[in-house]
């Protein structure tokens, strides 16, 4: 059953500093193609790229030097574990301290001027306020989070009520997949276990009826198809949110067989696991509210992502 989008819950250290008074607000298309939606627009000067996806921006028109803590629209890097100005004294999980790297060069391509825009003055994560950003490189506008997620650096992450770039996004990231870029590089942290098992993940993001009624109708299904066991305690599954399900000790997916993940309650057994969640996680396709898709990946010990699904495919 369609439902609306899930409710993101982006858990962070970095907070909005507040504004004298709010900067004005222009209008916009809100991408290059033909029937773009208008989008509320601002423009400003970054002073700092703390992760990859977040911004310190001076608001131009805001009346103050105040720098506001942006976060990027439509994407999800990898956790920042040590934020510094100095990129050696970096630290976070894999794929961390690269997308925050080449989020710097994006800038820095633009001069360090940014285009900001959303469907929403109003949307926010945290206190933040939720964007887009472009920078100006040759005369034209680049949407940075486009290009961080076309290169593999972040996943692709829907917004409720913010689908302007979705499906530019959505193209995008089954691209970057399908080239095994970045993230999507299975052995780029290290040498994985179990690589050459062949192992699959696919998730079931609309459960039968009402799906806050059903939530273990939504589930991820690990497949190993090959003739060996592959143990997995310590390996975990996510959406495109921060919060994740890791697979408890003596986890086995057996030879042929599969493990299931079901978002709600229950018992778990040797082959059926429970996150224990209250609410539903995948967004349903639903063209008619501007709905794309999502997505979900199972990640190794060592933080390399191994298997995904990202739906529908296009």
């Amino acid at each position: 059953m369609l439902r609306r989008l899930a409710t993101l819950a982006a858990v962070t250290t970095l907070t909005a500093t507040g504004l004298a008074a709010p900067a004005e607000a222009a209008t916009t298309a809100c991408h290059t193609a033909a029937g773009s939606p208008s989008c509320q627009m601002w423009t400003g000067k970054v002073d700092w790229v703390p992760d990859g996806d977040t911004l310190r921006v001076d608001l131009a028109g805001d009346g103050t030097k105040n720098l506001v803590s942006v976060r990027m629209l439509g994407i999800q890097a990898m956790e920042m574990k040590t934020y510094s100005h100095y990129p050696e004294r970096r630290k976070g999980d894999c794929h961390a301290v690269a997308a925050n790297l080449r989020l710097e060069q994006l800038i820095k391509a633009g001069g360090g001027n940014v285009r900001l825009t959303s469907l929403k003055a109003s949307s926010k994560s945290e206190g933040r306020p939720l964007r887009s950003v472009a920078v100006k490189v040759n005369g034209q506008w680049k949407d940075v989070g486009e290009q961080l997620v076309r290169e593999g650096h972040t996943l692709w992450q829907a917004w409720p009520g913010e689908w302007a770039m979705d499906e530019t996004y959505h193209r995008a990231a089954q691209e970057a997949a399908a080239a095994g870029r970045g993230i999507y590089d299975t052995d780029s942290c290290k040498p994985g276990p179990a690589q050459n098992s062949g192992i699959t993940m696919t998730v079931n993001p609309d459960a039968d009826g009402i799906d806050e009624k059903n939530l273990n109708g939504e589930y991820f299904k690990i497949h190993n198809p090959s003739g060996a066991a592959v143990p997995i305690a310590g390996w975990w599954v996510r959406d495109s949110g921060l919060r994740r399900y890791t697979f408890p000790a003596g986890t086995v997916v057996p030879a042929g067989g599969d493990v299931h993940v079901h978002i709600g309650k229950g018992k778990d057994t040797a082959t059926h696991k429970y996150w224990g969640l209250t609410k539903p996680i995948f967004t349903n396709v639903d063209p008619a509210n501007h709905s794309v898709g999502d997505g979900g990946y199972l990640f190794d010990v060592h933080g390399d992502l191994r298997a995904w699904m990202i739906y529908p495919q296009v």
